[in-house]
């Protein structure tokens, strides 16, 4: 088997696009959520909290015959994944073109407008809107044929559409491909455009904020006083490469991939299932030939629903006792839905890099029905870890479980 190691990261969030801008936010204890006016036009919907992109623009010297395409959410992937291969210093290197490289990317579905587009031909009959490039922007795997088309990319595509593990997923599997042999190179990642009917799905679950009028209150993951989740958007890539040819190109490494486990619940749609989601971790370490004892931090998928929060605790417990220390992103920037694998996936290797995990924020009173576990609060957590682990759970009872090394 291949070693894979991670040669390049980047991405397009809601508190910024570089990591030291992105962990001076992290440190200032300061989320990226506020009310959403805008969606005072949906009558119904309970919530009007998102952490939506500040400001994104479409890059001047990406060519329209690449983005005509492209709905946002293919924008935010392609964009990530230019931001990677510059890290990864692959950015203006021709050989990525000869199918050494491929793309594993996901998000939970394509965008909304040309979905709006067709909406409107069925109720009306009129197709003014529908355009030869409606579709493609709708797809499932937008994402993952835009980032390919970009770079003229002739490796295998992995699409990885599937909700809140879409990320993680792309991760995972482009993992297995170079370690497998059959790749050298993948771009992997997620990414997702926020929208009022992505909103609303959560919203008819009852599982949003309603903490409307106090957006620094809220998402709260794992707190006794939590109300639901609040939808962001981004994306994030990582570049992964078997390690003999990172090593032979002289590539800066951030870190090993070891570890992947994948499973489902196959129990209910939207309700999680501890013990499977305890079995995707014990997976992932089986895969890294690790005792739970050798993973220092977890990063949790900590949505701030009710169900969920409860679920991951208890799974995490089952795995690893209640000494293990956790924390959740997404009380920063929200459920990033698709892109939260990845988005987590990079920011938790680079606090491991810089020995520092950042706190959940608004955890003040641990909710008595979670599992006990060592919950990071306040200004974070020095921690010096060799291997950590990031989890992911979605609807229809995906999980998955990646564990990273760290390189020194």
């Amino acid at each position: 088997m291949k070693r894979v190691v991670i040669t390049g990261m980047g991405g397009v969030t809601a508190l910024g696009d570089s990591w030291d801008v992105i962990e001076a936010r992290l440190k200032s204890g300061l989320n990226a959520v506020r009310r959403m006016p805008e969606w005072d036009y949906f009558e119904s919907l309970h919530t009007r909290l998102a952490c939506p992109l500040p400001g994104f623009t479409t890059p001047a010297h990406y060519p329209r015959k690449k983005t005509r395409s492209m709905g946002p959410v293919s924008m935010y992937s392609v964009r990530a994944s230019e931001l990677a291969l510059a890290d990864a210093g692959l950015a203006d290197d021709d050989t990525i073109k000869d199918g050494r490289m491929g793309v594993a990317y996901g998000s939970s579905s394509g965008s909304v407008q040309p979905i709006r587009a067709f909406g409107t031909m069925l109720e009306t009959g009129s197709m003014s809107d529908v355009t030869s490039n409606s579709y493609v922007q709708m797809m499932p795997h937008t994402t993952a044929v835009n980032v390919s088309l970009f770079w003229d990319l002739k490796g295998r595509i992995i699409p990885t559409s599937c909700a809140c593990a879409s990320g993680s997923q792309a991760i995972g599997y482009a993992y297995e491909a170079i370690q497998s042999g059959k790749q050298t190179l993948m771009l992997a990642g997620g990414a997702e455009e926020l929208s009022g009917p992505a909103v609303a799905v959560f919203d008819t679950l009852y599982a949003t904020s309603t903490r409307n009028d106090e957006p620094h209150l809220t998402p709260r993951p794992f707190d006794a006083a939590r109300d639901g989740l609040v939808v962001g958007e981004g994306a994030a890539t990582l570049v992964l490469e078997e390690y003999e040819h990172a090593v032979a190109r002289g590539a800066r490494i951030h870190a090993e991939i070891v570890g992947f486990g994948c499973n489902s619940d196959g129990a209910h749609m939207t309700q999680p299932t501890a013990e499977t989601m305890a079995l995707a971790m014990r997976l992932a370490l089986d895969d890294a030939q690790l005792p739970p004892e050798a993973i220092a931090y977890v990063n949790a998928h900590g949505t701030s629903t009710d169900r969920g929060d409860i679920a991951e605790s208890h799974a995490t417990a089952q795995t690893f006792g209640a000494r293990m220390p956790i924390s959740s992103l997404k009380s920063y920037v929200g459920h990033t839905l698709g892109a939260c694998g990845a988005l987590e996936a990079w920011w938790t290797i680079e606090m491991m890099k810089r020995n520092w995990y950042a706190p959940t924020l608004n955890l003040e009173n641990v909710d008595p029905a979670c599992a006990p576990l060592d919950y990071i609060v306040g200004t974070g957590r020095e921690i010096d870890a060799e291997y950590v682990m990031s989890n992911n759970f979605a609807f229809g009872g995906i999980n998955t479980s990646l564990i990273f090394r760290r390189v020194r």
